[in-house]
């Protein structure tokens, strides 16, 4: 079984171990991972350790995303790319999981272009295109090398790195990215883990979903999760079994996920 997972940098701030525990867990039963990681806050301390103040927009959608600058981006590679990457792997292989660590950039493994111009909501609540930075919108996935190293390996950690059209690492989102490989490869299940149990109306986890009920709920709740469920409806509408948006903070975070803890996006059939 292959599993593609998305855990947020707040998660591995808080819980990196029990993680780690969990995708071992799975693993040794024969499962495969690719694992997409976060890290923005930690990416937000580099940046502003040297020198360099982080900047975020928001989409007329209501998506938060960074701004990446030419400088920021060299933060961006270092402490994604390196720092936590690097550090991720390692703990994996220390449980005895055979683990690679990888951006999208190598091999070409993931392709995005290079966003020109991006339209924003501004301060004073306006609509305005500004350049784009660098960030990317994810074009290809190459299916190929990545089922020829899930041949080798039992996990694949990928830091949410693109390669430009122009030879440029671009930043790009990592549950668009995960949200990506899971549907270039049909993957069982997309598993995003954060910081919540799911995504909640008032006070009610909301359990099942399909993709148009997600797609239409991300319009109602906050930067973020918005997206979450956006790129879970995307994948399963791209053939992926189950998405689920589950709590990375719980113990065994992964196997409570993969038996449906959380909120799941389902196909409309199931």
């Amino acid at each position: 079984m292959v599993v593609v997972v998305k855990v947020g940098g707040r998660v591995l701030a808080s819980n990196i171990n029990g993680v780690v525990s969990s995708i071992a867990r799975f693993s040794s039963s024969g499962g495969r991972v690719i694992l997409v990681h976060g890290g923005g806050d930690e990416v937000t301390r580099v940046s502003r350790l040297m020198g360099i103040e982080p900047r975020f927009v928001v989409s007329p959608s209501g998506v938060k995303s960074r701004y990446t600058t030419w400088e920021e981006l060299q933060v961006y590679l270092m402490v994604m790319g390196g720092l936590i990457n690097k550090t991720l792997t390692a703990k994996l292989l220390a449980s005895g999981v055979h683990a690679i660590g990888l951006s999208g950039v190598d091999g070409g493994i993931v392709r995005a272009e290079r966003k020109k111009k991006i339209l924003i909501i501004d301060e004073r609540g306006r609509k305005r295109v500004i350049e784009g930075g660098y960030t990317g919108r994810i074009t290809s996935v190459d299916v190929s090398t990545l089922e020829r190293l899930l041949n080798e390996f039992e996990v694949i950690v990928m830091a949410p790195i693109a390669l430009g059209s122009d030879g440029v690492p671009l930043n790009v989102d990592g549950d668009q990215m995960a949200s990506r490989i899971a549907s270039a490869l049909r993957a069982e299940r997309l598993i995003l883990l954060t910081d919540v149990e799911g995504v909640y109306i008032g006070d009610r986890l909301v359990e099942e979903l399909d993709p148009n009920e997600a797609e239409s709920l991300a319009q109602k709740v906050g930067p973020g999760m918005n997206r979450k469920l956006l790129m879970a409806a995307q994948a399963v509408k791209d053939g992926v079994g189950m998405a689920v948006i589950a709590s990375g903070l719980v113990d065994d975070p992964l196997g409570q996920a993969m038996r449906g803890r959380g909120t799941r996006v389902a196909p409309l059939n199931t």
